[in-house]
């Protein structure tokens, strides 16, 4: 009998996992195309000249063991971690998914093949002065706020409680009835519209029920005092809102390690993974999906066909290449979906201004953070990476502190078609002018851009169930991914939804349904 196959659109987190989950559990024969030059998708590690850049800033955490236990059995815990006696590195070796006695406790300084146990460290710097992620209500915050923002933070916050917007029709209305209005414009309002781009008037409250929705003033007194008690150090933080996680794993070389991983390991097992690969067109029979068409590295165009398909294409891509065409009420609907761009200025610094003055070997001690939202108006930056804070191994020279400024965009925009040295131009400026460095201690910099980072929740979205039902009609038809189901969903999200999908083929069901509710179930989602 002739081996089935399945095409799988996309390289990224759901692309991968679908594509090893197949080879290792199914008798099906993955093939992987990927556009780029590079597996990972938005997880993927850009590498300029020794330096590492993570792209967005990529937490290995989820509350789903399933997820913790399969990260954990393509990379191995780092031996200092594999040592302690918590819940994480025995549930590891006693799970499913088991892992041989030799792999536990890699030594990061003899092996590549390490997951990191890194402390997540984050801030917020507002005024040009810090203050903690999640906001603690210490005296240095009040101190930093002044009696006058103080009191009236509290009273906002007790008027909101008391008299709630109703209904909430917007993220704005969302997070006042949490967090009244005075939090509101001291801590979200700035920094989410540099992320989308839009009034948080114009953002549908649905984003943060999403996004945020673990998170709260009680919340946060409860996570403080749990803190005045001794920890064991669990990593998994079953109890944990991922937003207030403390610990995390961490690839030694970036996210892009472990998916480079994976795909060796696809093909390791009989699948392919076809880099610089475009797919350009669906084609479909009215029930199934026969054939892609796709653009291979030599420019010349193909037709494939298979068996199973999945995608993590950007929905309005998908619909664009089908054929016959969608009806035009689905056309409609992707054609008006929205998307958020993305880029990064990689900056390599002598040292930094921030801490009273910090060199590199200072770092962990004055500025620990893994990021730092900038909630400062007159800068366009929004947040800021200290990737020696990620992985000591992302940077090449270990005397050097190597950061990177993100930018929320558009494609097309006057800064995404800014000429790449005006760019750094530019970051360097915000960067003295935020108080960060000095000119003189700039070394390199480098710029990436990053297309359809951000599926929006606005435009056509609300109508998003007509392009669901629409593709559900497909049988063999599979969307995965943040962007193959345009879900601002989290790297362990899009890494379950393939897994759901494979477990469907090998029991012989369909858990397309399922796929779509792994997102609106499970309270696990990474957020300011």
């Amino acid at each position: 009998m002739t081996q089935r196959t399945a095409l799988i659109i996309g390289g990224g987190p759901a692309g991968l996992t679908a594509a090893y989950e197949l080879a290792t559990r199914t008798d099906i024969k993955p093939i992987v195309f990927e556009a780029d030059i590079q597996v990972g998708g938005i997880s993927k590690t850009v590498n300029y000249k020794g330096n590492r850049i993570d792209i967005g800033g990529h937490r290995f955490f989820s509350k789903s063991d399933r997820v913790m236990d399969w990260w954990a059995e393509i990379l191995p815990l780092e031996k200092a971690a594999s040592d302690e006696k918590n819940a994480i590195t025995l549930t590891y070796h006693n799970r499913q998914h088991q892992i041989d006695a030799p792999e536990i406790g890699a030594d990061p300084e003899t092996t590549d093949e390490v997951m990191l146990v890194r402390s997540r460290v984050s801030r917020i710097l507002y005024g040009r002065k810090f203050y903690d992620y999640p906001i603690k209500f210490s005296l240095q915050t009040l101190s930093n706020l002044g009696l006058g923002r103080s009191m009236k933070i509290f009273a906002s916050y007790g008027k909101a409680r008391l008299a709630p917007i109703k209904p909430e029709k917007s993220l704005r209305d969302f997070i006042i009835n949490r967090f009244g209005h005075e939090l509101y414009a001291t801590f979200f309002r700035d920094y989410t519209e540099k992320v989308w781009g839009v009034p948080c008037e114009d953002i549908p409250a649905d984003w943060g029920a999403q996004r945020i929705k673990g998170v709260s003033i009680t919340g946060l007194i409860k996570h403080m005092l749990k803190k005045l008690k001794p920890s064991v150090g669990d990593v998994k933080q079953k109890d944990v809102e991922t937003s207030l996680i403390e610990r995390f794993l961490y690839p030694k070389h970036g996210p892009g390690q472990l998916w480079e991983t994976v795909a060796r390991k696809v093909e390791e097992q009989g699948g392919e993974v076809r880099m610089e690969t475009r797919v350009t067109g669906i084609h479909h029979d009215g029930g199934k999906i026969t054939a892609i068409d796709i653009e291979t590295p030599e420019g010349t165009q193909e037709r494939i066909e298979g068996d199973l398909i999945f995608s993590s294409m950007p929905v309005q891509e998908l619909i664009h290449g089908w054929e016959p065409p969608a009806p035009e009420p689905v056309r409609a609907v992707s054609d008006g979906l929205t998307y958020r761009d993305f880029i990064t200025v990689g900056v390599l610094l002598r040292r930094l201004k921030l801490g009273g003055g910090t060199s590199a070997a200072e770092l962990a001690r004055k500025v620990p953070d893994n990021w730092i939202y900038i909630q400062e108006p007159d800068v366009k930056v929004g947040r800021l990476q200290v990737f020696n804070n990620w992985s000591p191994y992302l940077v090449a020279d270990p005397d050097t502190i190597w950061v990177g400024l993100e930018y929320f965009v558009n494609e097309g925009d006057d800064f995404w078609t800014m000429d790449d040295a005006k760019m750094q131009a530019f970051a360097l400026e915000e960067l003295v002018k935020l108080g960060v460095c000095d000119a003189g201690d700039h070394l390199d910099s480098v710029v990436v851009r990053t297309k359809k980072a951000y599926p929006a929740y606005f435009g056509t979205y609300d109508r998003f169930d007509e392009i669901r039902d629409y593709v559900m009609q497909f049988d063999n038809f599979y969307c995965v991914g943040r962007n193959g189901m345009h879900r601002y969903n989290n790297q362990d999200h899009s890494i379950l939804s393939a897994m759901v999908a494979v477990d469907g083929l090998e029991a012989g069901r369909d858990t397309r349904a399922e796929m779509w509710e792994i997102n609106t179930e499970e309270e696990y989602h990474e957020s300011k």
